[in-house]
């Protein structure tokens, strides 16, 4: 099952989940220093949050989730028929997940993502705040230090995550300026 996606910034990510839950009455999906994100089955949504008190606006960005990589293919194709422009991006780190995606820019500058999850990246960060990390609490799993940015990796000048023991490093903005996972 295909759902939209709606990805929020907000000033404080534990009120934020603990708002949402209660409103959604689910527990987040997936939770990371500064970043959790909600599989809500009713309605279908996904609801992602990157703790970004800095922003200058609630919304970050739009987008469907997509259950594999044909439909996000045929997503592509169907756009670039219809004469839109797209971005595409293969096998990303993104948000604490590894994404083959495309992104299409509404006539207000609102950015749309079309994506499939391919995997889950940094779940040694699972349920740790940025407090944690910033503390030096670090995972066991960790090789390295592991470090976060300003609204997980959609907000602010850009972040790190882990993904098997490796930090990779994805910039704020751009086509890249996503994320789901």
């Amino acid at each position: 099952m295909s759902r939209l996606q709606l990805a929020l910034n907000v000033n404080d990510i534990d009120a934020a989940v603990e708002f949402y839950s209660a409103l959604f009455d689910t527990e987040p999906a997936k939770r990371r220093p500064g970043y959790a994100n909600f599989a809500v089955d009713d309605p279908p949504l996904k609801l992602v949050l990157f703790e970004n008190p800095e922003a200058t606006g609630t919304l970050n960005h739009l987008g469907v989730e997509r259950e594999s990589m044909e439909e996000v293919e045929a997503q592509a194709n169907r756009l670039e028929a219809a004469g839109l422009s797209l971005d595409t991006e293969g096998d990303v780190v993104c948000c604490y997940a590894r994404q083959d995606k495309h992104w299409v820019t509404g006539p207000d500058g609102q950015r749309w993502e079309n994506y499939v999850v391919l995997a889950d990246a940094g779940a040694e960060l699972e349920g740790r705040t940025t407090a944690d990390v910033a503390a030096g609490d670090q995972p066991a799993a960790a090789t390295e230090p592991v470090k976060t940015g300003d609204g997980g990796c959609c907000g602010g000048a850009g972040s790190t995550s882990t993904t098997e023991g490796q930090l990779a490093v994805v910039p704020a903005g751009g086509a890249g300026a996503c994320c789901a996972g």
